[in-house]
């Protein structure tokens, strides 16, 4: 079952990773407020359609606890199993797409613009990558490897596989670009 929401997900976004999930946007919400105040100080792109909203993680905590993170611009990155791209037959993130970031009650708390996206094997992940994705300098790779790991795995037993050292991994850089 979390394996189809994952794939509903992806197939949703037109993009996954790991640690978001899609959040149905209502008109007049805070993502739509906050969309409106976005292209109000930016006019150039007033015609550009609103971006996919979505949380990070799986749970309350997680989900709220990456998203202030990503409003302090401590979390600037995010990643995901190259596997699940090709599975759902979906294109990898693009630089430059928009997203908002919402709490895990759907309350939007910011607007992120995708930097850079690179495809990497799990064990080449690097200390600076994973202090962006975990948004710490404190042990960032053993927490990221830590952390991931996990995840991987438990999501990759529901279909029967197990992650390795050598997964591919999508690694999507970001920065915060509202609220400025």
């Amino acid at each position: 079952m979390q394996k189809m929401i994952w794939i509903f997900s992806l197939t949703l976004l037109a993009a996954c990773q790991n640690q978001r999930k899609a959040n149905p946007v209502q008109k007049g919400g805070t993502a739509a407020k906050m969309w409106a105040d976005f292209t109000d100080s930016h006019p150039e792109i007033k015609d550009e359609e609103m971006p996919e909203a979505w949380y990070f993680h799986d749970n309350k905590r997680d989900a709220n606890r990456l998203a202030a993170l990503t409003v302090a611009g401590r979390k600037q990155a995010s990643s995901g199993l190259y596997t699940w791209y090709r599975e759902a037959n979906a294109d990898l993130p693009k630089v430059g797409t928009k997203h908002i970031v919402t709490d895990f009650e759907g309350r939007a708390q910011c607007l992120i613009s995708v930097t850079k996206v690179d495809t990497i094997p799990f064990f080449k992940i690097s200390k600076a990558y994973a202090a962006m994705d975990m948004g710490t300098e404190q042990e960032p790779l053993k927490k990221w490897k830590d952390a991931h790991w996990k995840f991987f795995k438990s999501a990759l037993s529901e279909s029967g596989k197990e992650p390795t050292e050598d997964m591919l991994v999508v690694c999507e850089q970001f920065q915060t670009i509202w609220p400025e």
